[in-house]
């Protein structure tokens, strides 16, 4: 058996025992190192001798033309059998007197398939899954910087980039178009508890990159709005939007100085327009009305925003990676590398064959802009990833041949993206095509409605309903929507039929024969007045994104079976009648595709799935709103509410232990309020746990079947009556497996209470308040719940703190506790003076309550320590030199600190809901800031003075 080591394995201390391990595995003897299997995941043991060990797992590869493998994995040694310390583990309690034996053919039948193992190299790599760099790959990791990285769809491109970032030092930022992108790259980055000491990083979309800098007022203007613009004006229609998008972003607003004048724009060469010198004047005039329509809409183009905010960006960071740099414009690449400490430590990496937004890009244009001397742009080495990792070998023909068509009908776009791909897995795959009637796609509906293995997608936005006429899955998509997604199955829906004369004209006078060889030679068009390239692009990218978004098999449904790109591509007819095995989706598989979709954007779908097949619907009880809570307020003052709503309100009060409102409710001879303050502390706990019965009970009890139940009626982030997810209250009753089986729902951790707290927040509550709950089970809670960032605004601009910070971790406790900080209720032994001190700061010591029954993956023992927590308060205080600049409290006296008051946090109080940004000092009144919207409520009920 092959026996390989994780890059960062640290062995120094082990080195001959370690070696003994390997040698025993290499001849299959697995009772000398006496291995056995972990619980709780995919992990096993070896000993190095009588206190050390090896932890191990085992993957499955089929090479290509070989047979089937198993290959021991070794990942960490785990000193003085501190299994609690382990990175993987994570704090799992491991008893080594009942470990199983170990058993070869349970491992070859349970270990993780891998599609990609070096024959050789004996070291590998590990985000989420086991990586093995090809010799190309590993060229480029041990590449310095600056690097240029070109590489397909499934090359391994992010996968490679995370890598390299994660050997950096300093500050480091990871930025991209694509929200989803780099929230995925962020959890991939950190997956497994993987973090770098000597590095502070950042994962930011470019709209959040731009909020780092200054947030922008209004909104990102979309396609979908210009579209609807250009079709507002007198002659021009809907589909001359595209090509005036790409003009408008890619070349009028891409400049790093700005908006291009008049003369500047007249006066460009050829091939650095979409448009003919003769009709530019028109177009200059139509960008000046556009300008003017941004201002008006409140809407803001992101490119021009960029050109402006580069007077005001610092320069923060040691290294930049910047991922689909295809995406971007010169403005917007310009800004992100500005920030650079030192120019040139940067890796941008991209693939212009998926462009599908329009912006004009080429490869030749970022090298200029990186170096100015055409002789040193030419020198920068631009690194090819040419292997294909994702798709299966049909699959990966297609999109070659599709590639080869656009080279020999219009040359090479670039010297840089003239190559061809090569598949590694070992699956053929398929792609044919099949006769657009209604026989062929009701037997297609038939078998793909109920799976979420096969996605339908179409060239155009418009185009989906003929689609959703024909296919009854919700996972309709158009190609703009496309980028991001990966699915086993892809059927194209009059894909190429709707854009019939298109396609003929990008498939005329290429043959077969011009699609043999395994290069493409470079060669540019002659006429560089020719604007064919620039007018198809569009059609030939969409294609190939279309099909790259399937792993094994895509299907064209075409009602233009003749059309000459098909056998041009060597598309066959498929079998109308083929039964093609399809895996029927269950309520979690829908459940869980929803939540996918919502975090890459996809909203209209993921909608649709809780709509149409979840059919989940609203909840039938009030849910405790701050408005909700205001609204009963003033019924209570005015008497003009039932006794159903006081009591409710009073519950709301002993719930948050809010003593303002219990005390304004005693006030106001509401009974429950007044034996409350007038209680004992025992008695008052018996009241309070009264209250947390009458709306927690099934979550108290763990009644995991009817809180499930009502999950799968109105949503698995739906709002209890006391505005609590289902996640939020198994949290805090600490209910493991219950927060196991909502995550595996899809449950969203980023959701907030109205005082602003996540479920990681109220976990870290919990914990601070319950010796037993943080010994037991905070540590397993913890990196389930825990967002990869915290983002918080000052100032006017957004602060990212990245879970791996300290920063993230003193202020998510601190905004944890600030309600509790509120109320003499949650402190009954501190004097009046104390708790007026406690009521609007924080002592450092208050960070640390039961800090010392918390697990080591909460927080590191090195970080545990006065000294460190001193360092980190040090230089996060508002007036502190320290840079990045982050300002989040301020030192009122020695160890004492107060918020930064001009600090918002961001409330999200319903699912796929934009955050609601609100001012710290806000946070714990929730009735109170209900009454901010006065228009919300009747004039019966509004405040009578100013002091309400």
């Amino acid at each position: 058996m092959r026996f390989l080591t994780y890059r960062d394995l640290d062995a120094s201390k082990v080195k001959s025992k370690l070696r003994k391990v390997k040698d025993a595995v290499e001849r299959d003897d697995f009772k000398t190192p006496d291995i056995k299997k972990l619980a709780g995941g995919p992990y096993y043991r070896a000993k190095l001798d009588d206190t050390n060990r090896l932890l191990l797992t085992f993957v499955r590869h089929e090479p290509e033309g070989g047979d089937p493998e198993t290959v021991c994995l070794a990942l960490e040694v785990i000193h003085q059998h501190a299994y609690e310390k382990s990175r993987f583990l994570r704090g799992a309690a491991i008893d080594e007197a009942k470990l199983p034996d170990f058993n070869v053919a349970a491992v070859n039948t349970e270990a993780q398939k891998v599609r990609y193992l070096h024959p050789s190299r004996s070291e590998f790599h590990l985000l989420d899954k086991v990586i093995s760099f090809d010799d190309t790959q590993d060229a480029v990791y041990r590449t310095p910087a600056p690097i240029i990285l070109v590489g397909s769809a499934g090359s391994g491109k992010t996968a490679l980039t995370l890598q390299k970032l994660r050997e950096m030092s300093g500050q480091v930022l990871y930025v991209t178009l694509s929200k989803f992108l780099a929230q995925s790259a962020s959890e991939l980055y950190g997956a497994h508890g993987f973090e770098n000491e000597g590095q502070e990083v950042s994962f930011l979309s470019f709209a959040d990159f731009l909020r780092t800098i200054r947030v922008p007022a209004g909104r990102e203007v979309t396609f979908e709005d210009f579209r609807g613009w250009v079709t507002r004006q007198p002659g021009l229609k809907g589909n001359d939007a595209h090509q005036l998008f790409e003009e408008f972003r890619g070349v009028l607003s891409s400049s790093p100085a700005g908006a291009l004048k008049r003369e500047e724009y007249l006066s460009l060469g050829i091939r650095q327009s979409i448009y003919p010198a003769e009709a530019r004047a028109g177009v200059y005039d139509l960008f000046a009305k556009y300008l003017n329509w941004l201002t008006e809409a409140g809407l803001y183009d992101s490119s021009l925003l960029a050109a402006s905010y580069r007077a005001e960006v610092a320069s923060n960071y040691d290294f930049v990676v910047v991922d689909e740099v295809q995406d971007l414009t010169a403005a917007q690449l310009a800004l992100i590398l500005q920030t650079l400490k030192t120019p040139g430590q940067f890796l941008l990496c991209g693939d212009s064959n998926q462009i599908v937004h329009p912006n004009f890009f080429s490869w030749a244009a970022v090298k200029s802009l990186l170096y100015k001397d055409p002789v040193l742009a030419e020198r920068q080495k631009i690194s090819v990833l040419q292997a294909n990792f994702r798709n299966s070998s049909q699959v990966t023909r297609v999109a070659n041949d599709i590639l080869k068509v656009k080279h020999a009908r219009f040359g090479s776009v670039d010297r840089e993206s003239n190559f061809l791909v090569r598949a590694v897995a070992s699956e053929l795959g398929s792609v044919t095509f099949l006769p657009d009637n209604k026989q062929v796609k009701k037997h297609l509906d038939d078998q793909t409605r109920d799976s979420t293995e096969y996605a339908v997608l179409v060239l155009h936005d418009e185009d989906k309903a003929d689609a959703r006429a024909a296919f009854g899955t919700p996972l309709v998509f158009s190609v703009h929507e496309a980028k991001g997604l990966e699915y086993p199955n892809i059927i194209l829906h009059n894909f190429i039929s709707g854009a019939r004369q298109t396609y003929a004209e990008i498939a005329s006078g290429v043959t077969r024969d011009d699609l043999r060889g395994d290069e493409l030679a470079y060669r540019r068009a002659k006429d560089k007045a020719d604007k064919s390239l620039e007018i198809y692009k569009f059609y030939v990218n969409a294609l190939y994104v279309a099909v790259t978004r399937a792993v094994d098999r895509v299907l064209l449904v075409e009602n233009d079976t003749r059309h000459p790109l098909l056998p041009l591509l060597g598309v066959k007819l498929g079998d109308e009648a083929e039964q093609l095995k399809v895996k029927k989706a269950s309520r979690d598989d829908w459940e869980r595709e929803a939540r996918k979709l919502e975090l890459q954007g996809k909203k209209e779908q993921a909608r649709d799935i809780r709509r149409r097949i979840l059919q989940q619907k609203p909840v039938p009880w009030e849910v405790w709103t701050p408005q909700v809570l205001a609204q009963m307020q003033g019924e209570v003052r005015q008497h003009v509410g039932d006794v159903k709503k006081a009591r409710e309100l009073t519950d709301y009060a002993l719930l948050n232990l809010d003593e303002r409102l219990l005390e304004e409710l005693a006030g106001l001879k509401i009974k429950p309020a007044q034996s409350f303050l007038r209680n004992s502390e025992k008695d008052r706990r018996t009241q309070r746990q009264t209250a947390v019965d009458k709306y927690r009970k099934p979550y108290e009890t763990g009644n995991i079947r009817v809180i499930l139940a009502d999950t799968e009626r109105y949503g698995v982030d739906h709002r209890t009556p006391e505005n609590l997810t289902p996640l939020m209250l198994a949290t805090l009753v600490g209910h493991v497996e219950l927060v196991d089986e909502l995550l595996s729902r899809g449950a969203d951790i980023t959701q907030t209470d109205v005082h602003g707290r996540t479920p990681h927040m109220l976990a870290l509550w919990r914990a601070m308040q319950d010796e037993d709950y943080a010994r037991n089970k905070l540590g397993p809670l913890w990196d389930k719940l825990k967002p990869t960032h915290l983002d918080v605004q000052i100032g006017g601009r957004m602060v990212r703190l990245q879970d791996s910070g300290a920063e993230f971790y003193f202020l998510s406790v601190m905004l944890a506790q600030w309600p509790v900080y509120t109320s003499k209720l949650n402190h009954p032994t501190l004097s009046p003076r104390d708790f007026h001190e406690r009521q609007s700061g924080f002592f450092v010591n208050a960070l640390q309550l039961n800090l010392e029954h918390f697990p080591p993956n909460v927080l590191r023992e090195q970080r545990r320590k006065r000294p460190y927590f001193n360092h980190v308060m040090a230089r996060a205080e508002v007036d502190s030199s320290y840079s990045p600049a982050r300002q989040l409290w301020k030192r009122v006296k020695q160890g004492y600190y107060v918020l930064n008051p001009e600090m918002q946090v961001g409330l999200l109080l319903a699912p796929n809901a934009e955050a609601e940004w609100i001012n710290v000092s806000l946070l714990a009144d929730a009735v109170g800031r209900g009454w901010l919207d006065h228009s919300a409520f009747p004039e019966s009920v509004k405040p009578q003075s100013s002091d309400t």
